[in-house]
């Protein structure tokens, strides 16, 4: 990682909506000590922009069409272990914010947070610091006095098919997108199914859309 640079970080902004892109591009631009270098409106783009730029921190979207964002977390993770990634979406449920965490994102805020909580969590972030929006932290601490669900059960990768398939895509796009083996997704389908006990496609289904990973 090249570190926060003297004239300040350097941000690449992760997110398939330009409007957003571009909304955030004013805010961070206006603050002076931020500057984003590059731009990605999917996962795979996301880590190629990650290998030219080299950036101080990746502030991207969790939920992007085809890989999201956590297999590009994991992806510039592989390649730059030291890499600060900051999680920032209108998703903010436990077991999404866990697994963001655990594929090694380094703070997560909602896109409900004020602007300016967005650029303190990217300072914060930039430091070596994890970062939290007030909601997360707060939807964490109940999860943390709660059974949990059951989903917490399933490790990032797991998340990520389950979210694919609950989505619409066959095990083709799933292997095709995450760079796996047919065999594998099939692999882990059946382990999906088994942690979670759900008996039929159907019953993951609604699992993953009551736990907030997709809609029905």
């Amino acid at each position: 990682m090249s570190g926060v640079a003297a004239t300040g970080i350097s941000v690449l902004l992760v997110d398939d909506h330009p409007i957003v892109r571009q909304g955030y591009r004013r805010v961070l631009e206006s603050q002076g000590d931020l500057h984003v270098v590059a731009e990605a409106d999917n996962a795979a783009d996301a880590y190629g922009a990650f290998k030219a730029h080299d950036p101080d921190v990746v502030l991207l979207d969790i939920s992007m069409p085809g890989a999201s964002g956590l297999e590009a977390i994991r992806n510039i993770r592989a390649r730059s272990p030291r890499a600060r990634i900051l999680v920032f979406t209108m998703h903010n449920e436990a077991v999404l914010v866990k697994s963001a965490f655990s594929a090694g994102a380094s703070g997560f805020v909602t896109k409900s947070s004020e602007p300016s909580a967005v650029v303190t969590a990217i300072r914060a972030v930039a430091r070596g610091e994890r970062a939290m929006s007030d909601d997360i932290a707060h939807i964490l601490a109940e999860d943390s006095l709660s059974a949990g669900s059951v989903l917490d059960q399933l490790g990032e990768r797991e998340i990520e098919i389950l979210r694919q398939f609950a989505g619409g895509a066959t095990t083709e796009q799933i292997a095709t997108r995450l760079n796996l083996s047919v065999k594998t997704v099939q692999n882990y389908h059946y382990l999906i199914k088994t942690k979670t006990g759900a008996r039929t496609d159907a019953q993951l289904v609604r699992l993953a859309a009551t736990s907030g990973l997709t809609r029905i």
